[in-house]
């Protein structure tokens, strides 16, 4: 998931080191936005999960087809548990509909490579793209009558953050509308049976959300229309790491819920291990979200909090964090690290965790802690995607942290 972004003027040239050897010219121009899904010319061959409802209509009526023959379509891609992936599954449309769609039209972004399960029931589907990029959805059962699909925006991911996987992997590719999307329809054609209804979606799987924000905002807008998927808004949830404009941008144009990735309670920490910080540190990232929230009395932001063991679990943490967050409806989720190949990190233990919350939770915080699901499988928080022959460098560890680590 990208209009180009003020982003990587970063300030700091050391972030220019750090990055290296990446070329920073190479790395920064990856981020601008990729061209809208959805648009079509004449003559040529759509991507139907790449549209919006008004431009799917829009193209049959162009098509010479009237507009309740849209919503049929519709239905069959979205709704009705059809969720239609190839030309034979279009059932009910009239014949001449099917073969203007099958002349002019392609049904499906993406491939299944793979189906793991791991051993907590949790499955992680690999899914090929045209150009045989490879991105990784996971599909989270509960006990609760809740199933999650936790879906991917990008191919890697250009933040960095120290502590994911994928982060370590840099930006390769920005996904489009469709193939955001068909992930969600994809969960629910392999999982309804089994599962169940899927309930939930987050956009916490590869990439950052918000750096491919007009794709992320229009497949969620999908993913929420009540005549397809009919995902609550209040059950799609996109995190970022914390880029503002966007922030911005998402909180005024989607009703869909938003979580911020949070993750330390200094300055100093977060740029570590989080070098967005260094564009859009904590007071104007938390200031941003009192302003705007302000306008959305309704909105409620989720702030995740990866525990890394000697970094940012200390009782100073849990009393900084309480006042960051003061004024701010939200909730806090706490977050078990996952390790990985080449994490220079260890997770807090459990016993500390429960430690950390409490504390939160006697300054009046709502707090939830999420339990690792898939982890054996890769399947977790902070674990998708593949290495490949290049990674992003490790940042620099400040002194006082490097006996932690």
């Amino acid at each position: 998931p990208m209009a180009a972004l003020p982003l990587l003027r970063w300030g700091a040239s050391s972030l220019h080191a750090h990055f290296s050897p990446t070329p920073p010219r190479r790395l920064f121009s990856a981020l601008r936005q990729p061209p809208a899904a959805g648009r079509y010319e004449p003559g040529s061959r759509v991507m139907l999960k790449g549209m919006d409802y008004p431009e799917l209509e829009k193209w049959v009526q162009s098509q010479g087809f009237r507009p309740g023959q849209a919503m049929m379509l519709w239905k069959c891609l979205y709704g009705n548990n059809v969720w239609a992936h190839c030309h034979d599954e279009l059932a009910g449309l009239n014949k001449d509909l099917r073969k203007m769609i099958s002349d002019h039209a392609d049904l499906k972004a993406l491939t299944i490579k793979d189906i793991i399960t791991a051993s907590d029931g949790t499955r992680k589907i690999l899914f090929s793209l045209e150009d045989a990029s490879v991105i990784e959805t996971v599909v989270i059962p509960s006990a609760r009558g809740r199933t999650t699909v936790c879906v991917s925006s990008q191919v890697g991911c250009a933040m960095n953050c120290q502590f994911c996987f994928t982060g370590r992997m840099g930006l390769r590719k920005h996904l489009s509308t469709a193939e955001i999307v068909e992930q969600a329809v994809f969960a629910r054609k392999l999982f309804s049976d089994e599962f169940g209804t899927i309930t939930n979606v987050v956009f916490m799987g590869m990439g950052e959300p918000l750096h491919n924000v007009d794709n992320v905002i229009k497949a969620s807008s999908i993913m929420v229309d009540e005549q397809g998927l009919q995902f609550s808004p209040r059950k799609v949830t996109v995190s970022t790491s914390g880029l503002v404009p966007e922030i911005k941008r998402f909180l005024n144009e989607s009703n869909c819920d938003l979580a911020v990735s949070l993750n330390a309670t200094t300055d100093e920490v977060r740029d570590w291990i989080m070098p967005i910080n260094r564009r859009y540190n904590l007071s104007t990232l938390l200031g941003t979200l009192r302003e705007e929230l302000r306008l959305r009395p309704k909105s409620i932001v989720l702030f995740e909090y990866v525990m890394l063991a000697g970094v940012n679990d200390s009782v100073d943490d849990a009393k900084r964090l309480t006042e960051l967050v003061r004024g701010i409806a939200c909730k806090i989720n706490l977050i078990s690290f996952n390790p990985h190949s080449g994490s220079q990190f260890k997770p807090t233990p459990d016993e500390k965790i429960i430690e950390f919350r409490n504390m939160l939770i006697q300054s009046g915080l709502t707090v939830m802690v999420r339990l690792s699901r898939g982890d054996d499988q890769m399947a977790a928080c902070g674990q998708l995607g593949a290495a490949g022959d290049y990674q992003l460098p490790l940042l620099r560890v400040p002194e006082k942290f490097q006996v932690a680590l």
